[in-house]
Order: C-alpha cells, then sequence, then structure tokens
C-alpha cells in the first residue's frame, strides 16, 4: 500500500516546494487557503517559552527529587542539553523549509516515503493531542478543585472546548492569550525562587541539600532517570515548527527566539530545582502531588495557597492552547501534503485558521482524557515525540544535500549526530506499557494511512 498515493503525493510536494523559498519571506497579502503572517520574532520567543515552560516544572520537579534528592539541576542541565541538541536540527530544517507540518515535511523530503512520513507526522500529532489530553486532566484536578469541585473529566471537556474558541479566534489572539499566561507562570516560578531565597537569608532550609544524592543510590543511574522526566518538561519547543507559515521574516528570527527560549527556561528550571531542594527534603518533596506549592509553604513566605493555584491553573492553561494550535496546524499541514483528507486544510475567512484540524483534535483529546491518567499520558507522549525526534536529526543529516536559495541556520554536523543518539538512550528508559500503548497508536496511524490511500487510488482521476 505504500506507494499507492506516490502520484498524487508527488504533485502536491511539486507544487509546494517552489513555495518554501517565498515563504521565507514576509509578505503583506495573505493569499486564499494560506495562514497569516502575525507572529513577530518576540511573540514567538514567548509562544517558545510558554510552550516550554508549561505544566511540566510545577508537577515534576517532585518526582526528579525523588530519584536524585537534591540535586535536582544536575538531571535539569542534562535535559537542557539534549533538548538542544535535537532544536538544533529544528533550528536548520524550520529555516531551510519554512511551512506548517514541520516533521512530516522533513520526513518525506528526507526519506521520499509518504508512508514515513505520515507516521511521523501521526507520531507528532498524536503526541501533542494526548499532551493535550493530560493537561486537560491535570486542570480539571487538584487546582481546580481549590475553587470549584466538578467530575475531572466534565472539567477537562469543558477546559478543551474553551482553548477551542482561542484557538479558532486566530494565531494572534492565540498568542496574545499566551504572552499574558506565559508572564503569569513565569512569576509562579519566580515566587518560588524568591521564597526560598527569603528563607535561605533567614538561617533557614538546607543549602547542602542540593548537593546530595539520596543514600544507596548510583549517582549516574539516578542522574540519567531523573533526566527523562526533566526532559518532558523541555518539550514544547518543537511546536513552533507547525507556525513558522504565520512567523514574519522566519529565517532571521527562528534560531534566536528558539534557543532563547530553551536557555531561559534551563535557567528557571536550574533555579526552582535547586530553591526546591533547599527548602523541602527530597523525601517530603517527592510525595507532594503539588510539590512546588509545598515549596511555597515551606518558607513561610505570605503567598496565599489559592493565588499559587491560579498561577498553576495558567500554566497548564497555557501548555494546553499552545499544544492545541501545534496540532492544529499539523493537521493542517498534513491535509495540504496529501496525508490526511484535503478538509483538513479548510480556513475560516478572515481569520484564517484551520477551523477542520482545530474541531477535529479537539474532539479527541476529549476522547482521551477517558483513557488513561496524566502519568501514563505524559509518557506517551515522550515515547511519541522521541521518535519524532529521532527522525527529524536523521533527516537534518540526509537533506544536506539539498541547496535552497535563501539564506538559512546551520547547526554543526556533530548536533544532529549526538542529537540521534540521545533519542535512542532516552526510547531504552521507557517502560513496556508505555512501548505498548504507543504501538497501538502508531497503528491506528498504519489503518489511516492504508484507507487514505485506498480511497486515493478509487477516486477518479483529476481532469
Amino acid at each position: 500500500m505504500a506507494g499507492a498515493i506516490p502520484s498524487r503525493y508527488g504533485e502536491i510536494m511539486t507544487n509546494r516546494n517552489t513555495e518554501a523559498e517565498a515563504a521565507s519571506e514576509p509578505t503583506g497579502a495573505n493569499p486564499v487557503g494560506q495562514l497569516k503572517r502575525n507572529i513577530s520574532g518576540k511573540m514567538l520567543y514567548l509562544f517558545i517559552l510558554g510552550d516550554v515552560l508549561g505544566a511540566g516544572i510545577y508537577a515534576l520537579v517532585g518526582q526528579i527529587a525523588g530519584q536524585v534528592g537534591g540535586v535536582t539541576w544536575v538531571p535539569m542541565l542534562v535535559a537542557l542539553g539534549l533538548a538542544l541538541l535535537t532544536a538544533a536540527s529544528y533550528a536548520e530544517l524550520v529555516t531551510k523549509y519554512p511551512r506548517a507540518g514541520g516533521s512530516a515535511v522533513f520526513a518525506e523530503r528526507a526519506y521520499k516515503r509518504p508512508i514515513i512520513s505520515f507516521l511521523v507526522g501521526f507520531c507528532m500529532l498524536s503526541a501533542g493531542v494526548v499532551s493535550a489530553a493530560g493537561l486537560a486532566l491535570a486542570f480539571a484536578g487538584d487546582y481546580l478543585r481549590t475553587f470549584i469541585d466538578i467530575p475531572p473529566v466534565l472539567g477537562a471537556v469543558i477546559f478543551l472546548l474553551i482553548i477551542a474558541v482561542v484557538n479558532a479566534r486566530g494565531i494572534k489572539e492565540s498568542v496574545r492569550a499566551n504572552l499574558v499566561m506565559t508572564m503569569i507562570e513565569t512569576t509562579g516560578l519566580v515566587l518560588v525562587v524568591v521564597a526560598a531565597a527569603v528563607l535561605l537569608s533567614g538561617g533557614g532550609g538546607d543549602l547542602n541539600r542540593a548537593v546530595q544524592f539520596p543514600e544507596g543510590s548510583s549517582p549516574v543511574i539516578a542522574i540519567f532517570g531523573a533526566a527523562l522526566l526533566a526532559y518532558y518538561s523541555f518539550v514544547g519547543f518543537e511546536t513552533s515548527a507547525n507556525v513558522i507559515e504565520e512567523v514574519k521574516d522566519p529565517s532571521r528570527v527562528y534560531p534566536k527566539a528558539l534557543f532563547a527560549a530553551l536557555l531561559t527556561a534551563g535557567v528557571l528550571y536550574v533555579l526552582v530545582g535547586t530553591a526546591a531542594s533547599i527548602a523541602v527534603p527530597a523525601n517530603e518533596l517527592s510525595e507532594s502531588t503539588g510539590p512546588l506549592l509545598t515549596v511555597i509553604q515551606a518558607t513561610g513566605v505570605p503567598i496565599p495557597a489559592w493565588l499559587f493555584s491560579v498561577i498553576a491553573l495558567v500554566a497548564v492553561a497555557n501548555g494546553a492552547l499552545l499544544t492545541m494550535i501545534m496540532s492544529s496546524r499539523l493537521a493542517y499541514g498534513m491535509g495540504n501534503q496529501g496525508l490526511l483528507p484535503a478538509v483538513f486544510s479548510r480556513v475560516l475567512p478572515g481569520r484564517g485558521t484551520p477551523w477542520v484540524a482545530i474541531v477535529v483534535t479537539t474532539v479527541i483529546a476529549m476522547l482521551l482524557t477517558i483513557t488513561g491518567s496524566i502519568a501514563t499520558l505524559a509518557e506517551t507522549v515522550v515515547l511519541l515525540l522521541l521518535i519524532v525526534f529521532l527522525s527529524t536529526n536523521i533527516a537534518v543529516l540526509v537533506l544536506r544535500r539539498e541547496t535552497v536559495e535563501h539564506q538559512h541556520f546551520r547547526a554543526w554536523t556533530i548536533l544532529p549526530v549526538l542529537g540521534a543518539l540521545s533519542c535512542l538512550v532516552l526510547l531504552t528508559q521507557l517502560s513496556a506499557e508505555v512501548w505498548l500503548r504507543s504501538a497501538i497508536i502508531i497503528a491506528v496511524g498504519v489503518v489511516i494511512y492504508v484507507v487514505t490511500a485506498v480511497a486515493r487510488r478509487n477516486s477518479p482521476a483529476p481532469k
């Protein structure tokens, strides 16, 4: 079946390949069926930062401390280094081929096999939708229960519906909402660091905990185990590839925004992790479902619990919004490439947002909220994204033989090589249960591909 759609697929890609160079320059007009360029460099930086910060750091610090004790800053730095390797590959390919579709576009160009391109794009799309489902459940959990008691699944469905409305209004409105939410969630992380500093300056806390591993543990094994959790806190940068058609002057601003956002997040994570270790013993931190709230309470700084709960809710909402933006734009790009039905490429007149893709991805995310816990969904996201990252790192090397007319970022060759190796190492750390769940998702993707291929083969040839 892999050969059932190449002719149609190749026709679409031939037509779109000539648009890659033109897409690297800002345009004033918005041709019918194309997305509006409304994202500036600063907006893109905040978009990426908001997605990277997300909800991970608000929930995972305790679990990281459970593996490495107070030395939470080391796996944070390891995870940052691993994320930067793959980010370099994205910076090169996104600026070289600046079109919505991201990893699926890169895979198609590199491997020339529609089914590989489809599965890479499908893994990315699935990771985004699964992540949004997990974030919706997190939003409707204990933090929301501080204000209102509502069944988690019902709360998650209502939350996803609101996110879809914001997404459909337009990328400018969505990114503006992201700007406000990113400032709020960043403020929450800064509050944690400041509160721990106040505690330390008053003679409280224990600075030595920041360099103590659990008794009897192997530091190397503990660090790499915790780095997998920390890595989840850094994923999100890849979503920016799917809004590249809406970025002004992408070849110039994208690499700067990408690396600046990751480094900013890395500094914040190291400071927050260290602050948490100083304020709260690792065993207490690991038992908390709201570790940063536990840190705030331990410092004695008079910050109301309800206020920090609001900040945590905003962090989760921001991550979900940006994830759904990515998912809908990826579905739109795959629709344009012929990897999904063409209906996915339809956009709202005037607003230029992919409304069909938004509706479908939102409905699927709603259904996923009843299929598993937050932890299970999060681990599934990591595995799916590592497959995508592995493909992207290899694609950089394969596509070095292609040249484009416009200038673009070029990574040192060693970076994608190390990036691919890092993905393989991290994949070995995931459980058999997570592999099984992900295999089922990929199998669903294969079925969709086969059905689409058969449908195209049996459809009348265009006149």
